[in-house]
C-alpha cells in the first residue's frame, strides 16, 4: 500500500512530509505535491508531517478521494521530485481553510 496525497494539499504545499521520506517519492507541481505510488515504500513517516492532513493511507481513502490515486500516479510521471522542505505559499491561512480543492489543481503547461 503506498500513501496517497489529496486535495488538502493543493495551494498549500507544505514540504515538511518530503524531508523524512526515506525514498524520495515526493513529486512537486505548481500547486500540489504528489507521491509516486511505485516509490513508496508505506512507511508512514510523511503522514504526520503533513499540517493539511493531506496524506492518506491509500486503503483509507475515502470514495471522493479515490481519483487521487490516479493522480498521485499520473503526475508522478510528469513532475520532478522534491526532496528539500521549501516556504509554503504566501496565503496558506486561507488555503488551509477551503474545502473541495480538486478545481484549483494546476499542471504544467504541455510543451
Amino acid at each position: 500500500m503506498a500513501f496517497v496525497v489529496t486535495d488538502a494539499c493543493i495551494n498549500c504545499k507544505f514540504t515538511d512530509c518530503v524531508e523524512v521520506c526515506p525514498v524520495d517519492c515526493f513529486h512537486e507541481g505548481p500547486n500540489f505535491i504528489i507521491i509516486n505510488p511505485d516509490e513508496c515504500i508505506d512507511c508512514a513517516l510523511c503522514e504526520p508531517e503533513c499540517p493539511a492532513q493531506a496524506i492518506v493511507s491509500e486503503d483509507e481513502l475515502s470514495n471522493e478521494h479515490k481519483k487521487f490515486k490516479i493522480l498521485n500516479k499520473e503526475y508522478a510521471e510528469k513532475w520532478p521530485v522534491i526532496n528539500k522542505r521549501k516556504q509554503s505559499t504566501f496565503d496558506t491561512d486561507y488555503w488551509l481553510k477551503q474545502k473541495d480543492k480538486f478545481q484549483y489543481l494546476e499542471d504544467y503547461p504541455k510543451k
